[in-house]
This record gives C-alpha cells, sequence and structure tokens, in this order.
C-alpha cells in the first residue's frame, strides 16, 4: 500500500467551558460508541473544578458532527471510592459492544507514588444499552506484575476476532523521572475480555531514544491490513499524531510520515493534537481526536478523504 492518508478537519465538537460540574475543563479521550442510524455518543474526560477526571458523554448525528444533540449533565462513571484505584479520576479508553452488553475499559488515576499518576485499566459494564454503567471489579482488571512492573497500564483499544479478544494498550517500560514515564504500545489477549495473558509484547516501538510515549492505539483492519493511529512524545513535549500498519497486528511498522493529519495554524488544536479514536461508518472513516494541552481545549473529527468516492 504506497497510499498516503489525508484527513480533513471537519472542526471541533466540544469545547469544555464549565457547561457541568463535571466538566469544567478538558475534553480528554473521545470514545466513540454508534448507537443508531447516524446517531452516535462519544464518552470522553472531563475534569471538575478540583481537576478531577471524571466520564460523561455528548450525541451526535455523524451527517451535522459540530451540532451537539445533546452533553451528559452528570458523570456516567465517577470516581472509585477512597484507596481504590480510581479514587482520583477516571477517563475512558475503550468500549466493546458484545453479546447484548457494552465493556467499557477506563483508566483509573491515582497518586499513591512518588510519581506524577499512577494510571491502571478497569473496566465497567452496561446492561441497558448504556442508559447506565456499573464496575464489573473494584479492582484493575490489568494492573501491575514482574514484567510489566510500572503504573502506565492502559487499554487502547480492543478488536474481538475469531473469539480472540486481541488487546493494544500503553505500558511503561520505567520512570525517567517523577514526572516523566517511558512507554509504548504493547499486545495481550483474552478469551473473555477480563482475564489477560499479557506478556510484554511490544506492538509499537520507540523510534528514536529522544521519544518517551508511544500512546492511545486506535485500529481499522482493512484489506487484511491491520492500520493503526497513536499518538507520540518526544522528551516532555506535547504529542502529535503517528501510524503504522501490521500483517498480523501484533508487530506495526512505523509510517508516521503517512498519517495525513497535522496541526492547524491556529485555534484548538495548533499545538498539540492527540488521543486518536478511528472508525467506519457508511464507506466513510472518521477520526475524534483532542487537541491543546492534552485536551485541555475539548476535542473534534476530521473524515479520511478516499480516492475512491468523494465525501458529502
Amino acid at each position: 500500500m504506497n497510499t498516503n492518508f489525508k484527513w480533513k478537519k471537519i472542526g471541533q465538537i466540544f469545547n469544555p467551558a464549565g457547561q457541568f460540574d463535571w466538566v469544567s475543563t478538558h475534553g480528554m479521550l473521545p470514545v466513540v460508541d454508534h448507537i443508531k442510524d447516524d446517531l452516535f455518543r462519544i464518552y470522553f474526560s472531563g475534569r471538575d473544578t478540583d481537576n478531577i477526571s471524571k466520564t460523561g458523554f455528548v450525541e451526535i448525528d455523524i451527517k451535522k458532527p459540530l451540532d451537539i444533540l445533546h452533553l451528559s449533565s452528570s458523570p456516567i462513571l465517577d470516581i472509585g471510592e477512597l484507596g481504590s484505584f480510581d479514587d482520583n479520576g477516571v477517563s475512558p479508553t475503550c468500549m466493546v459492544n458484545h453479546e447484548n452488553k457494552k465493556y467499557f475499559y477506563f483508566m483509573g488515576w491515582n497518586k499513591g507514588s512518588k510519581v506524577r499518576a499512577a494510571e491502571v485499566s478497569g473496566l465497567a459494564l452496561s446492561l441497558d444499552n448504556g442508559a447506565t454503567f456499573s464496575r464489573y471489579s473494584r479492582a484493575p482488571i490489568i494492573d501491575r506484575t514482574d514484567k510489566e512492573p510500572y503504573t502506565i497500564l492502559v487499554i487502547s483499544c480492543i478488536i474481538i476476532e475469531n473469539g480472540i479478544w486481541r488487546m493494544w494498550y500503553d505500558s511503561a517500560d520505567y520512570w525517567i523521572n517523577e514526572e516523566l514515564p517511558r512507554y509504548n504500545i504493547k499486545y495481550a489477549e483474552s478469551t473473555d475480555g477480563i482475564h489477560w495473558t499479557r506478556e510484554g509484547v511490544v506492538s509499537v516501538d520507540y523510534k528514536s531514544d529522544d521519544e518517551t510515549r508511544v500512546s492511545r492505539a486506535s485500529i481499522i483492519k482493512e484489506d487484511n491490513i491491520y492500520k493503526m493511529w497513536y499518538c507520540y512524545a518526544m522528551g516532555t513535549g506535547g504529542y502529535k499524531m503517528g501510524y503504522g500498519e501490521s500483517k498480523d497486528g501484533i508487530k506495526f511498522q512505523r509510517l508516521d510520515h503517512k498519517v495525513g493529519i497535522e496541526l492547524s495554524e491556529s485555534g484548538w488544536d495548533s499545538e498539540m493534537i492527540c488521543y486518536p479514536n478511528v472508525f467506519q461508518h457508511k464507506k466513510n472513516t472518521y477520526m475524534l481526536y483532542s487537541g491543546n494541552g492534552y485536551g485541555r481545549e475539548g476535542f473534534g473529527i476530521a473524515i479520511l478523504n478516499k480516492h475512491e468516492h468523494h465525501d458529502n
């Protein structure tokens, strides 16, 4: 495949401006869920006035994605109990619809360490089509092991193929200092979406010694090729968007030059673009992504310009 991608930015969907208590600032980690027809729900992480991350959603018509139909007035998932892995914040990372259940994977924020933040992954389930979510467990579903002993373990993307749940997740190799972890994207498998076999298999590796973070895999499979968008950062700098391809979905070749989406000249996504969530609907491919300040200025949407047809 020799084509480079070209994403056309449609614009900013959500600008956090204190609309409700849970979303005083930030629109981080947009996660799409198709409701019906052209209606989509986008879960995301806002922050309250104490800078605590909480998860709510907006609903949009994909034909007019910048017109928000509904913004949840309260979090769909609030913080966990005091002392638990998610007592200092909850952010969405991945949604899987399977056998009339919604498997809602989220990241719990925690402060109980010398490092800036511990981030490990939990699971909440909805049995009522997204009206409510309840935690599967008060403990994380992926947590530290001897092979992966550091507190960046964040599920990004899950695809079920032939009964196997395939997961791509952020996993820290070490902390450079108390403020800066070094992590890339690893791969694991499960038969139920809950119990995972993790061997620390690297899926997307660093491309240089200067690179500190490779994060937030989002994958579509086309023409027997796994196509992944992610974000990456050098040193203490902000994220840029990257792209890679794989034949087996395990080891990805980095082709960042093909990514097809860059910073804007000005505005909400002119300093940073990050946290891609790529999805397909009616022959179109879309990307949700966060902007400046890791989503401090909200999130927006882009559409892939394809050669074989013209988008409306």
